[in-house]
């Protein structure tokens, strides 16, 4: 969107979106090399001698506190709990969290609680506990039940850790669960591909996240790239694959996302949809709308980006009596959306979903008139990148490969 189509009193006119929740627990056993999230080592015997629970979830009290500004009167609709691997924590751990963070802030009755698990028999051990403090939904990170490629992704646990640790999620009581899988991994075949799909799809999950192994800066497989499959290879397992997953009644509802019906992850749902989301803990990032302390500036927005102290010890830090005399604070970064930039960031999100977007959403999410985007949708159309079915806007087929070149005609 030019400057020319945009203008700070557009974008008063926002209205105040959903509010979610993400939690970091920046721990976990190994580093993986495709790996480049905020996520650190612990050294030691056991995760218990080595993680500080009790000061991190003080820690991750205290964060929420400086951020309660941007709650502006909104129940929390969904948390996500991510990592790292947050199911190193121990179930008191989280008691003690969840209590705190009713304390300080109010949740909708049928609020969606989800926590990133890994496969280890020490993490599942602990799901019938996780269960009972009302977090009732699992993303396990499975990636593929291939022992071979399993080591090739330097995971921890093998393909019947997996398995077993699935079945005790669901004795737990877990009814709502996703599988993360990878595909186009080091010298992996369609039909090896399709067996990891097939696997998961008979442990019984509501929800599959399907997506490409990239190589990604600043990771081991960066330094040191394995051999992937080649383009033709990893389009063929793209077809099969997602042919594979309708015909046993997953629909892809994103780029990387398939849900059983009504078990659409309702925490990424807020994401893409240009919901707001407070991010605490080392590391975590949010986006929220402030119409209390707008920015001052005629250029900018009153939707911010924020970002948190990075480094665990220096969060944890920022926490204790010391770190505060010497002015240390969770904060590291804030910074409004430009008005020219929010329709733009609207769209690059909203076009990641299957279903698209309601024009009206467009204008609540950034207070600006449809006309703003009227010529690049119109555009999209002729090219047959976008389809347009009453109000609602979607991507066509071919429009979902290419989303940068619909982006481009809205600049």
């Amino acid at each position: 969107m030019s400057s020319s189509n945009v203008s700070n009193s557009s974008a008063s006119k926002i209205t105040l979106p959903p509010l979610s929740l993400y939690i970091h627990v920046p721990w976990c056993v190994r580093k993986c090399p495709y790996c480049d999230f905020n996520s650190h080592e612990f050294k030691g015997k056991s995760a218990e001698e080595t993680i500080p629970e009790a000061e991190y979830v003080q820690a991750l009290l205290d964060d929420l506190e400086t951020d309660l500004a941007y709650v502006q009167g909104r129940e929390i609709q969904t948390i996500f709990i991510g990592g790292g691997t947050p199911s190193l924590l121990s179930v008191e751990a989280y008691k003690n969290l969840l209590a705190g963070l009713q304390k300080k802030v109010s949740f909708v009755k049928d609020i969606e609680i989800t926590m990133e698990a890994n496969p280890g028999t020490f993490e599942a051990e602990k799901f019938a506990g996780y269960r009972k403090l009302g977090i009732n939904r699992l993303s396990i990170g499975v990636q593929s039940f291939a022992d071979h490629q399993l080591k090739h992704l330097g995971r921890i646990h093998n393909g019947q850790q997996a398995v077993t640790a699935i079945r005790m999620a669901k004795e737990a009581g877990f009814d709502n669960f996703n599988i993360d899988l990878m595909h186009g991994l080091p010298d992996q075949s369609q039909a090896q591909a399709l067996a990891d799909i097939q696997q998961a799809i008979d442990l019984g999950p509501t929800h599959l996240s399907w997506y490409q192994l990239t190589i990604e800066p600043n990771t081991e497989f960066f330094k040191r790239p394995p051999v992937l499959p080649e383009d033709e290879t990893l389009w063929d397992i793209q077809e099969a694959g997602q042919a594979l997953l309708a015909q046993h009644g997953f629909v892809q509802y994103e780029v990387s996302a398939y849900a059983q019906a009504g078990k659409k992850a309702m925490h990424n749902l807020n994401y893409w949809q240009f919901g707001d989301y407070l991010g605490i803990g080392a590391g975590a990032h949010g986006k929220v709308t402030d119409l209390v302390n707008p920015p001052e500036s005629l250029t900018a927005s009153p939707v911010f980006r924020t970002w948190k102290t990075r480094a665990p010890k220096d969060f944890l830090h920022a926490a204790t009596e010391a770190g505060k005399q010497q002015g240390k604070c969770f904060l590291a970064g804030k910074e409004s959306i430009q008005n020219e930039d929010l329709g733009l960031e609207f769209l690059m999100n909203a076009l990641r979903l299957q279903e698209g977007f309601d024009l009206n959403l467009f204008e609540q999410r950034t207070g600006y008139p449809l006309d703003t985007i009227s010529k690049g949708i119109t555009a999209a159309i002729e090219k047959e990148l976008l389809i347009q079915d009453g109000s609602q806007i979607k991507t066509s087929a071919r429009g979902s490969l290419f989303l940068n070149e619909i982006l481009g005609l809205f600049m």
